[in-house]
C-alpha cells in the first residue's frame, strides 16, 4: 500500500502557482485547489471516477494565462474532501448542491462549469436545475441524463459497456477487492481503457494515494449505489446556457451516438469529437481539448463591454 494517505496540491509539481484548502459549501467541506488572479472569471473543473482535482493538472496553465480563476475540487467522499455517511448522502442533488454550494462560498454568482465522467453527470444536473450559477457548461464523455437513462434502459450494447454499475451494488465487495495489490484492479482499468503511455507511474502513483484515504473509496462507489437505488430524472431536460460536450470516440464504457444525441437537449450546443481518443480524452489530448474549452468559455464571457485588459482579464 503507499504509504502517504490523500494527495493535496503541495505534492504535485503544478506548472502554475496553485494552493489547496478546504471550503465549506454547506453541510460538507470540500479540498479544492486553486490557481490563477482573484479577479478572474470562474471555472470549476469536476473530475469523475476514479480520480481527483488532480485529473485538471494539464489544464491549470492554459486557463490562468487566458486569466481564469480555476478551482477543481476533490468532489464529495473523494481524496480530502469529507465523506458523509450513507448512501443516501451520494445522491445527485447532493452533489449537485456542491457546486452551487462551493461558487457561492467563494462570493461568485455563478461559474464555468466543466467536468469528465461522473463530474460531467454534475455538471449537466447543475446546468439543469441550477442555471443561474452557470455561465457556460463542458461535458467530457458523459452524455445528457435523459439519454444516458434511455439507453441504459433499451440499448442492449449500453448496457453492456455499464455492467460494472451493477457490481457496484454489491455491498462490501467492491470495497474489499479494490485494494489488493496496491489498488491492481484501478490501475489496470484506466491503464487498459486509455491510449498507451496515458497515465504516467507518477499519475498512478498520485492516484494511490487519493485511493488510500480511509473510507474514500466507499464513498466513491457510493456514487453509483446512490444514482442506481434513487433512479433520478431531471426536472428540466433542455439546457438553456451555451454547452460543449467533448468525446473521444473510443470509449470503451459509452456509445459515441450518445454525445449527438446530448445536443438535441441543448439550446446551445457543439460537439467536439476526438476520433483516436478514448474515455480519458481530457488526458489524452490536453492541448486540443484546452483549446477547445477556452474557445467555447472564451465565446460565451466576451461582450463589447467585458474585452480583456492588456493582461488579459474581463471586468465581473
Amino acid at each position: 500500500m503507499s504509504s502517504q494517505a490523500g494527495l493535496k496540491c503541495e505534492d504535485v509539481q503544478l506548472p502554475v502557482e496553485a494552493s489547496g484548502r478546504l471550503v465549506d459549501v454547506g453541510d460538507t467541506e470540500l479540498y479544492v485547489v486553486e490557481a490563477g488572479p482573484e479577479d478572474g472569471e470562474l471555472v470549476v473543473l469536476l473530475h469523475g471516477f476514479p480520480e481527483c482535482w488532480y485529473a485538471w493538472a494539464d489544464y491549470f496553465r492554459p486557463l490562468t494565462e487566458d486569466g481564469y480563476r480555476v478551482v477543481a475540487p476533490d468532489q464529495r467522499g473523494y481524496n480530502l474532501s469529507d465523506q458523509p455517511s450513507g448512501v443516501g448522502s451520494y445522491s445527485i442533488d447532493d452533489l449537485t448542491g456542491d457546486v452551487v454550494g462551493l461558487v457561492d462560498a467563494l462570493g461568485r454568482e455563478k461559474a464555468h462549469v466543466v467536468g469528465h465522467d461522473w463530474g460531467a453527470a454534475v455538471a449537466w444536473w447543475t446546468s439543469l436545475h441550477h442555471a443561474d450559477h452557470v455561465h457556460s457548461l463542458t461535458v467530457m464523455n458523459l452524455p445528457h441524463p435523459s439519454v444516458f437513462t434511455r439507453h441504459l434502459l433499451r440499448d442492449p450494447a449500453q448496457q453492456l459497456r455499464s455492467w460494472y454499475m451493477l457490481f457496484f451494488q454489491v455491498p462490501k465487495l467492491p470495497e474489499l477487492i479494490a485494494p489488493v495489490g496496491d489498488w491492481a484492479i484501478l490501475e489496470r482499468t484506466i491503464q487498459s481503457s486509455s491510449l498507451p503511455g496515458t497515465f504516467s507511474p507518477t499519475d498512478i502513483e498520485h492516484y494511490r494515494s487519493a485511493w488510500s484515504v480511509p473510507g474514500a473509496y466507499r464513498s466513491m462507489v457510493n456514487w453509483y449505489r446512490a444514482v442506481v437505488r434513487e433512479r433520478p430524472q431531471p426536472r428540466a431536460t433542455t439546457v438553456e446556457v451555451p454547452t460543449l460536450v467533448v468525446w473521444g470516440a473510443k470509449d470503451q464504457f459509452l456509445r459515441p451516438k450518445m454525445a449527438r444525441e446530448s445536443l438535441s437537449y441543448c439550446s446551445n450546443g457543439h460537439l467536439r469529437t476526438f476520433e483516436g481518443a478514448t474515455h480519458w480524452v481530457h488526458h489524452e489530448e490536453p492541448v486540443a481539448v484546452a483549446r477547445a474549452l477556452i474557445e467555447h468559455i472564451d465565446d460565451t464571457w466576451w461582450t463589447p463591454n467585458n474585452t480583456p485588459d492588456e493582461a488579459g482579464h474581463r471586468p465581473i
